[in-house]
Protein backbone atom coordinates (compact mmCIF):
# COMPACT_ATOMS: atom_id res chain seq x y z
CA UNK A 1 0.00 0.00 0.00
CA UNK A 2 3.15 2.19 0.89
CA UNK A 3 4.43 2.04 -2.54
CA UNK A 4 1.46 2.92 -4.42
CA UNK A 5 1.21 5.76 -2.21
CA UNK A 6 4.54 6.87 -2.89
CA UNK A 7 3.95 6.08 -6.81
CA UNK A 8 1.22 8.33 -7.13
CA UNK A 9 2.65 10.78 -4.76
CA UNK A 10 5.75 10.55 -7.08
CA UNK A 11 4.32 10.97 -10.12
CA UNK A 12 2.89 14.43 -8.71
CA UNK A 13 5.60 15.67 -7.53
CA UNK A 14 7.25 14.65 -10.89
CA UNK A 15 4.89 16.61 -12.43
CA UNK A 16 5.54 19.84 -10.82
CA UNK A 17 9.17 19.35 -11.58
CA UNK A 18 8.26 18.39 -15.54
CA UNK A 19 5.67 21.64 -15.01
CA UNK A 20 8.61 24.10 -13.86
CA UNK A 21 10.81 22.78 -16.32
CA UNK A 22 8.68 23.74 -19.39
CA UNK A 23 8.21 27.17 -17.62
CA UNK A 24 11.89 27.99 -17.35
CA UNK A 25 12.07 27.04 -21.23
CA UNK A 26 9.20 29.02 -22.42
CA UNK A 27 10.70 32.31 -20.26
CA UNK A 28 13.93 32.06 -20.68
CA UNK A 29 13.44 32.58 -24.58
CA UNK A 30 12.72 36.39 -23.54
CA UNK A 31 16.42 36.77 -21.67
CA UNK A 32 16.69 36.14 -18.30
CA UNK A 33 18.48 38.33 -15.77
CA UNK A 34 20.40 36.41 -12.77
CA UNK A 35 17.40 36.98 -10.63
CA UNK A 36 15.45 34.95 -12.95
CA UNK A 37 17.48 32.06 -13.74
CA UNK A 38 17.58 31.95 -9.46
CA UNK A 39 14.18 31.69 -9.13
CA UNK A 40 13.24 29.63 -12.03
CA UNK A 41 15.86 27.49 -11.29
CA UNK A 42 14.94 26.96 -8.03
CA UNK A 43 11.79 26.21 -8.96
CA UNK A 44 12.97 22.97 -10.59
CA UNK A 45 14.46 21.96 -7.52
CA UNK A 46 11.76 22.47 -4.79
CA UNK A 47 9.75 19.40 -5.37
CA UNK A 48 12.61 17.23 -5.38
CA UNK A 49 13.95 19.12 -2.36
CA UNK A 50 10.47 19.01 -0.07
CA UNK A 51 9.94 15.24 -1.72
CA UNK A 52 12.96 13.78 -0.05
CA UNK A 53 12.45 14.87 3.79
CA UNK A 54 8.61 14.15 3.50
CA UNK A 55 9.64 10.46 2.36
CA UNK A 56 12.02 10.46 4.93
CA UNK A 57 9.84 11.29 7.74
CA UNK A 58 7.07 9.77 6.45
CA UNK A 59 8.76 6.24 5.40
CA UNK A 60 8.47 4.38 8.70
CA UNK A 61 4.42 5.72 9.63
CA UNK A 62 1.60 3.77 8.85
CA UNK A 63 0.13 4.15 5.16
CA UNK A 64 -2.41 6.76 6.35
CA UNK A 65 0.27 9.19 8.07
CA UNK A 66 2.83 8.28 5.52
CA UNK A 67 -0.08 9.84 2.66
CA UNK A 68 -0.82 13.01 4.56
CA UNK A 69 2.73 13.96 5.07
CA UNK A 70 3.66 13.56 1.44
CA UNK A 71 0.09 15.63 0.37
CA UNK A 72 1.59 18.35 3.06
CA UNK A 73 4.86 18.25 1.19
CA UNK A 74 2.55 18.69 -2.28
CA UNK A 75 0.90 21.51 -0.82
CA UNK A 76 4.09 23.16 0.09
CA UNK A 77 5.00 22.81 -3.66
CA UNK A 78 1.87 24.06 -4.89
CA UNK A 79 2.13 27.37 -2.80
CA UNK A 80 5.69 27.93 -3.83
CA UNK A 81 4.92 27.24 -7.16
CA UNK A 82 1.75 30.17 -7.31
CA UNK A 83 3.50 32.17 -5.82
CA UNK A 84 6.65 31.94 -8.95
CA UNK A 85 4.05 32.09 -11.15
CA UNK A 86 2.10 35.27 -9.67
CA UNK A 87 5.68 36.53 -9.46
CA UNK A 88 6.82 36.20 -13.06
CA UNK A 89 3.11 37.42 -13.97
CA UNK A 90 2.79 40.56 -12.33
CA UNK A 91 6.64 41.32 -12.06
CA UNK A 92 7.89 40.26 -15.83
CA UNK A 93 10.33 42.48 -15.86
CA UNK A 94 12.23 42.16 -12.97
CA UNK A 95 13.04 37.90 -13.97
CA UNK A 96 14.36 39.59 -17.59
CA UNK A 97 16.86 41.52 -18.09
Amino acid sequence: MKTLILGLAGLFYAYAVWNAVAYLVSVAQYGLNAYGWFVLLFSVLFPILIFAPAYALGRRRQAVEFALVLLAGLALVAVFWMNVVALSTLNFSSLTG
